[in-house]
């Protein structure tokens, strides 16, 4: 099986789904919102160093002077440092708040009737994305890079689990192919984010979920559509059965 490298200069893994050109007239904070959201889904963690100022500038269709001054704004926030020097560039500082509880009620209070819709328009877009990765020939690297992803989430710590959680849906939504619904996923994942993390992690939970996430893995690999929507569908569902229990 080969192995596919963090980095490797094949793919477009880490922020494909989020670092797609700039479409609106403001692209100063479209630029900051972008970044955010690759740090607040975990695309990036604490420590990780973004993607080369030219290298984002490029992929995001702005100039650098905008990118600059979306890093500076950024990093007045406390969410990213600049490093000069040869093992310099533009790190995260940010981390994943603590569950909490309150904060989850708090979260929904302020979304209303948005919550369904949101939870509704996360299981169509997810259970669409394993679908179409189940009918893709998968390449070797690709088939190893989920795997990776998978074996990533399962030895993560409860600090990490979310965000390698959400490193792990993202993954399946970029290898179907489509930027637009690796995209939308991502869109979907951040509609959900603050509630998703405020959740406390439970090991009965994590158990749950390990083995949803490796029928998933299973389904995709093995070519199974129905199989691959179906272990979504049912994977989602507890969550979002979850996220409830909780708020009862």
């Amino acid at each position: 099986m080969a192995r596919v490298a963090e980095g490797d200069p094949r793919f477009d893994w880490q922020g494909g789904a989020i670092f797609r050109p700039v479409r609106t007239g403001n692209a100063f904070e479209e630029t900051v919102e972008r970044i955010l959201e690759a740090v607040k889904l975990g695309v990036f963690g604490y420590g990780d160093r973004l993607p080369a100022e030219r290298d984002l500038a490029v992929r995001l269709g702005i100039s650098r002077e905008t990118l600059r001054e979306a890093i500076r704004s950024l990093q007045e926030a406390g969410c990213v440092e600049s490093r000069r020097g040869r093992y310099g560039g533009t790190f995260v500082t940010y981390r994943l708040p603590a569950p909490d509880l309150g904060e989850l009620r708090r979260a929904v209070r302020d979304m209303g009737a948005e919550l369904e819709d949101a939870l509704t328009f996360r299981m169509v877009l997810e259970t669409g994305a394993a679908e179409q990765a189940a009918r893709r020939e998968l390449t070797e690297e690709q088939r190893s890079y989920l795997e990776h992803r998978l074996a990533e989430l399962e030895g993560a710590d409860t600090e990490e689990y979310r965000r390698l959680d959400s490193r792990f849906h993202l993954a399946i939504a970029e290898l179907t192919g489509s930027p637009s619904l690796a995209a939308g996923v991502a869109e979907s994942r951040m509609r959900l984010n603050d509630l998703l993390n405020a959740i406390p992690v439970l090991d009965r939970n994590i158990e749950h979920a390990s083995h949803q996430h490796r029928a998933m893995v299973a389904a995709i690999l093995a070519g199974d559509v129905a199989g691959a929507r179906r272990s979504t569908e049912e994977h989602l569902a507890a969550t979002a059965a979850l996220l409830r229990a909780f708020l009862r």
